[in-house]
């Protein structure tokens, strides 16, 4: 890709009708199109809700949870969940249940989940009360 870009770039360049300014916002917009789309993809909180039913055993449904032991994941922030459901999977993170379910998870479950949990009510601004 890099290359075509390269080669186009030398024909506009030979061209005297382009003027300097022209030539370089047609090499941004070049250079632009040939980045990849998929490196900022973000998960699908639709998709999160299906994969989430084995979640909702200790985090609830919908992120709350039902148990003090077990920490509410609705509303957290989308990169924390997507840090540590990666983080466990590593092993970075460890907790014998939570190392066990992430190990299953491919990037893009833990993106959709992410998505799902950050959507949901719950986190709150206490730094006022």
């Amino acid at each position: 890709m890099f290359r075509l870009i390269l080669q186009v770039w030398a024909t506009i360049s030979k061209k005297e009708m382009y003027s300097s300014s022209k030539k370089i916002l047609l090499f941004f917009i070049m250079a632009l199109t040939a980045m990849p789309a998929t490196a900022s993809a973000r998960g699908n909180a639709t998709m999160g809700a299906e994969k989430a039913a084995t979640c909702a055993a200790c985090h609830g449904k919908d992120g709350h949870s039902v148990d003090p032991n077990y920490p509410n994941l609705a509303g957290q922030h989308q990169s924390y969940l997507v840090k540590a459901l990666s983080d466990y999977r590593a092993g970075r993170r460890t907790n014998a249940i939570m190392t066990g379910f992430a190990s299953q998870l491919s990037n893009q479950d833990i993106e959709d989940l992410a998505a799902w949990f950050s959507a949901q009510q719950g986190l709150q601004d206490l730094s006022i009360q």
